[in-house]
């Protein structure tokens, strides 16, 4: 026993000296314990307590991550669990970001406000899912990855089913849970295979890395498709995304704009650090760029295509998200390569187009009860500032300029145009102009809704209602952004 203490000290002082790095994770294991507090408590004394400590607790969370940009990285958090580095901070950074605008958006939206359940609950499930996904962009272990990843699906589930009061909602929240969970449990079994071929579960270590390259390449490949399961559902990536328009569909529009942005970031700086991991000469490597590329062409492809036949606004939004899924997965071959901004720029450009044209499309149904484009016939001049807002999203969206979607699409075809010149890879010249095709296609689509709303006349005068005006203040920031982006992308490269 006394031969132990010296080593259990040690392995205590490790833990005790990695604790400052996972300051923000802190943050927001205190602010869901106070937020359950005050939901139990302080709620029936002034509503919007639950509200207000979540939002500050949130902000704190942002604000230790964007302190510690300055910190040198930390490898070997832990005991090899997570590393601290530039790039999980910036993402932690972004999903803080977007984890807030949610908030905003929930207490704005009037199905969360007029809902017999009180919100104080979500709040607490949003902090947890934060905490997943935060762990997500910073694990370099398997089981960190598979505890972060089911943190963030569980909480997930909630939120889709905490509002349902239809039974496709209900439906919605079922197949989320179900789908989930078989992707789970055969990821689960992929990590298992990877434990089996190494001994170890940390994917950056020498010892996982020689493992992989001493064991037959179709069991590699293997394990790693089982692997992808688990990070595709969570990035809705073809052919794990049947889940994506009917839950997107059926959640109430804050969750859908936060299930189509925060997971996503979470996901890619997972996928991009575990490809940036392993030497670009190893067969898991290779197996792994294969397995990105393929994916990312049949997701923008199928994506695109699927959205040009959607008449409802959010399932079209779903299915845009899904085409973007595969331009994101772009961006990591661009980061496998090095180009570390390209893919943080992408990452922000996105949250920012993302969010503002769902928090714009709730506000336009909360004004109009418009959900499909062509009820959107001369709303235009009813709402001008939405609108105009929501083009210029739209066009961002698209990827043309002045927007700051132009400049990220530019960024990213440019690093994958160079990667074809360097090595001569057909898939990444085939990526290439996958991604020019589909962006075109997605005009088609993204322009019906200035089309409807601006050069259509209505059928009918259309009533407006009054609606909370911090969302469409929100989505004009945003928009404005967009634009000042597009003309400085500068200021956020830096």
């Amino acid at each position: 026993m006394t031969e132990l203490l010296p080593n259990i000290s040690n392995k205590l002082d490790h833990v005790l000296a990695g604790l400052p790095m996972l300051l923000p994770e802190l943050v927001l294991t205190a602010t869901f314990l106070t937020g359950i507090g005050a939901g139990l408590f302080a709620d029936r004394y002034w509503r919007h307590a639950s509200f207000a400590v979540t939002t500050v607790g949130i902000v704190l969370a942002g604000v230790c991550s964007a302190w510690q940009l300055a910190l040198p990285a930390v490898d070997n958090l832990l005991f090899g669990m997570a590393t601290m580095d530039a790039f999980g901070r910036y993402a932690r950074l972004l999903t803080a970001a977007v984890c807030l605008l949610f908030v905003l958006f929930a207490k704005a939206n009037p199905g969360f406000n007029a809902h017999r359940k009180k919100t104080s609950d979500l709040y607490s499930i949003l902090l947890a899912v934060h905490i997943g996904l935060n762990l997500m962009g910073v694990a370099t272990n398997w089981l960190m990855v598979f505890v972060a990843i089911e943190m963030a699906s569980i909480g997930s589930y909630l939120m889709v089913g905490y509002l349902a009061k239809e039974a496709r909602q209900t439906e919605a929240a079922m197949k989320y849970v179900l789908f989930g969970s078989v992707c789970s449990a055969v990821m689960l079994y992929g990590l298992s295979f990877m434990y089996g071929f190494t001994g170890d579960l940390n994917f950056t270590s020498a010892a996982h890395i020689q493992g992989l390259e001493g064991t037959a390449p179709l069991l590699v490949a293997t394990a790693l498709l089982f692997v992808f399961t688990g990070i595709g559902f969570k990035l809705s990536f073809v052919p794990f995304h049947f889940w994506t328009p009917d839950v997107y569909q059926g959640a109430s529009t804050p969750v859908t704009a936060f299930l189509s942005t925060a997971p996503k970031i979470a996901g890619i700086a997972l996928l991009a650090r575990i490809g940036y991991a392993w030497p670009a000469d190893s067969n898991a490597f290779q197996y792994l760029h294969t397995l990105i590329l393929v994916s990312a062409i049949v997701t923008m492809l199928l994506g695109n295509l699927a959205a040009l036949r959607q008449t409802n606004v959010k399932r079209m939004m779903a299915y845009s998200s899904i085409g973007h899924t595969g331009f994101l997965m772009m961006a990591v071959l661009a980061y496998s390569s090095g180009e570390f901004a390209i893919l943080l720029f992408y990452l922000a450009v996105y949250a920012l187009m993302n969010m503002g044209v769902f928090m714009l499309a709730d506000y336009i149904e909360a004004r109009t009860g418009a959900v499909d484009v062509d009820e959107y016939r001369g709303l235009g001049k009813v709402l001008p500032a939405a609108f105009v807002s929501f083009v210029i999203l739209l066009i961002s969206l698209t990827g043309l300029p002045p927007t700051a979607g132009f400049v990220a699409k530019l960024l990213v075809f440019s690093a994958v145009f160079n990667n074809w010149q360097l090595t001569g890879n057909a898939g990444m010249l085939l990526l290439l102009i996958v991604g020019a095709l589909t962006t075109v296609i997605s005009l088609f689509y993204y322009f019906k809704v200035p089309l409807h709303a601006f050069l259509r006349q209505p059928e009918q005068e259309r009533k407006t209602l009054p609606a909370h005006p911090i969302v469409v203040g929100l989505a004009l920031l945003m928009a404005a952004a967009v634009l000042l982006l597009g003309i400085f992308p500068s200021w956020l490269m830096a």
